[in-house]
C-alpha cells in the first residue's frame, strides 16, 4: 500500500511539472510579464523583512544588524507591560472598526444606489464628483478638514446654529474618531466603489427579467439578485479589511493630532513612527511594527478560514 501511495504521489507530481513545463512554453509572453513584478515584490516586500531581526536586538547603526546585541523578546516585554499598549490597541481598534461599520457598506451602498440611476450624463457627473476626493493630496484633505473644524470654521458655524459650542473640534479628544472617519468616508467611498459596479455589470440581466415576471419590485430585486450577485466581492474586501484591522495609517492622524489628544488619536502606528524616527529607537519601534503585523495576518488568517466554512469563499 505504501509502494503504490509513493507511485501515485510520484505520478501527481510528474504530471504537475509536465503541465506547467506546457504551460510556460505556451504562455511564456504572460510569464514574462510577471517577471518586473516579481522583482519589485522581492526588493521592496521580502527583501527588507531582513530588518525584522532588529526587533530581536539592542541596534546600533554603528555596529549593523548583525554585529548588534541579541536581546531577545526583551523590547517586545517592554511594550506590552508599558501604559501605552492598552491605550494604543484601544485607539487602533476603536477607529478600525468603526471605519469598518461605517465606511465598509458606504461604497456597497453607493453603487447600488447609481447602478438604479437611469440618465447616464447624470451618472457620470456623480461618479466624477465621488471619485475627485481620493486624488486631493492628503496633506490637503487634513488642512481643510483643520480648517472647516476650526473654532470659526465652516462646520463649527453650522452646528453653532444649533446651540453647539463655538470650539476648535480637534482639540477635543471624544470629536476626532468621528472626524477621522467621517472624513475618510467622504475620500474613499466614490473611488471604492469602483470595483463594486464592475461586479454589479457582471450579473446576468435575465435574472431581473425573471425576478420581475414573478413580481418582485426593486427593493426585493435588490435582496435577492443584486447583493448575492456581488456577495463574493464583498466577503473577499471584507477579509482583506479584516487583515489589516490594526493598521490604521499614520500620515493621516499625523496631520491631525495634538499631545492634548493622544488620549483617543493615538495609534500603534504613529507610536511607531515616535519611536523610530524621533526617538531613533529603531528595536523596540520594530518590535510593536512586528506583533502589529503578526495581528494582522492571524486576523486575516482566521476570517479566511471562518468564511471558507460559512460561504465557501475565502482568498485561499
Amino acid at each position: 500500500m505504501t509502494e503504490i501511495a509513493k507511485r501515485s504521489a510520484l505520478a501527481k507530481q510528474k504530471s504537475w511539472t509536465t503541465r506547467l513545463a506546457n504551460d510556460l512554453r505556451q504562455n511564456w509572453e504572460a510569464y514574462l510579464l510577471v517577471v518586473p513584478a516579481l522583482i519589485v515584490f522581492i526588493l521592496f516586500c521580502y527583501k527588507p523583512m531582513y530588518g525584522i531581526i532588529i526587533a530581536f536586538k539592542k541596534y546600533r547603526l554603528n555596529l549593523g544588524i548583525l554585529g548588534s546585541k541579541w536581546v531577545g523578546l526583551k523590547h517586545f516585554q517592554s511594550f506590552f507591560s508599558s501604559y501605552y499598549f492598552g491605550r494604543l490597541l484601544r485607539n487602533t481598534l476603536t477607529i478600525s472598526l468603526t471605519s469598518i461599520l461605517f465606511g465598509f457598506p458606504a461604497p456597497i451602498i453607493f453603487a447600488l444606489l447609481l447602478n438604479e440611476v437611469r440618465a447616464q450624463k447624470f451618472k457620470r457627473v456623480v461618479q466624477t464628483v465621488t471619485y475627485m476626493p481620493h486624488f486631493i493630496s492628503l496633506v490637503v484633505i487634513c488642512s481643510l478638514i483643520r480648517m472647516f473644524t476650526a473654532e470659526n470654521g465652516l462646520i463649527v458655524t453650522i452646528l453653532s446654529v444649533f446651540g453647539f459650542e463655538p470650539v476648535s473640534l480637534l482639540s477635543k479628544s471624544q470629536y476626532f474618531v468621528p472626524i477621522y472617519v467621517l472624513s475618510s468616508i467622504w475620500q474613499g467611498f466614490g473611488w471604492d466603489s469602483i470595483i463594486y459596479l464592475s461586479a454589479l455589470t457582471a450579473i446576468d440581466p435575465g435574472l431581473y427579467e425573471a425576478a420581475t415576471i414573478d413580481g418582485a419590485n426593486r427593493w426585493k430585486q435588490t435582496l435577492h439578485v443584486t447583493l448575492p450577485g456581488i456577495s463574493q466581492t464583498i466577503i473577499i474586501l471584507l477579509i482583506l479589511r479584516m487583515g489589516s484591522i490594526m493598521s490604521v495609517g499614520y500620515e493621516k492622524i499625523i496631520l491631525l493630532y495634538n499631545p492634548g489628544i493622544y488620549e483617543t488619536s493615538d495609534v500603534i502606528s504613529t507610536f511607531v513612527y515616535r519611536k523610530g524616527l524621533e526617538d531613533f529607537q529603531w528595536s523596540y519601534s520594530t518590535a510593536v511594527g512586528v506583533f502589529n503585523s503578526v495581528v494582522n495576518f492571524l486576523v486575516v488568517f482566521l476570517f479566511n478560514r471562518l468564511s471558507r466554512k460559512v460561504s465557501d469563499v475565502s482568498l485561499w
